[in-house]
């Protein structure tokens, strides 16, 4: 088993075109502490941000990483949403796991509430009152959520999320 936790960052610029950085850090069990491998790439003329349809400009960084990857990971975590309400509004998690012909179970973890996130599984980790927002595509719910409660760290976002988020912002891989 591998799990890859994705999260993108962008370069914006009033006068040059908007870049990502596309991190993935790759896992082999959810409690683990530390990376099997960690990888950034680059992601240049990125569309720009759309309301509603977010996916168009994160989709093609993301699907960028994961062809870095040697083997395909058995689990994905992104940062967001799966689906944007009760299963009828996909979110960037079921377009990227469509665009994986549904192989490849994809977990969301949103530190914010969407206004129609309802259906969201709210965990809450460390003694934290915040919660995390779980949704999920080709897992159940609750197993994902299990699975984001099992991650290792002792704070509200678990310790790998955390390391893919600062790889998106430029920290260097290891």
């Amino acid at each position: 088993m591998t799990i890859a936790c994705i999260d993108v960052g962008y370069t914006e610029s009033e006068t040059d075109p908007t870049t990502a950085l596309a991190a993935c850090v790759v896992i082999k069990d959810w409690g683990d502490a530390t990376s099997l491998s960690e990888l950034v790439v680059n992601v240049d003329a990125v569309q720009d941000y759309q309301p509603g349809q977010f996916y168009l400009r994160e989709l093609p960084c993301i699907k960028a990483v994961l062809s870095e990857l040697l083997n395909p990971p058995t689990h994905i975590v992104i940062d967001g949403y799966v689906w944007l309400d009760d299963l009828d509004h996909p979110g960037l998690g079921n377009y990227l796991h469509d665009a994986l012909n549904q192989a490849i179970p994809v977990i969301g973890v949103a530190k914010n509430p969407f206004k129609r996130s309802l259906h969201a599984h709210e965990l809450q980790r460390g003694g934290s009152t915040r919660p995390l927002y779980i949704t999920s595509a080709g897992i159940p719910v609750a197993q994902a959520a299990s699975k984001i409660a099992a991650m290792h760290g002792p704070h509200r976002f678990p310790t790998i999320l955390k390391r893919v988020d600062r790889l998106s912002r430029g920290e260097q891989p290891v």
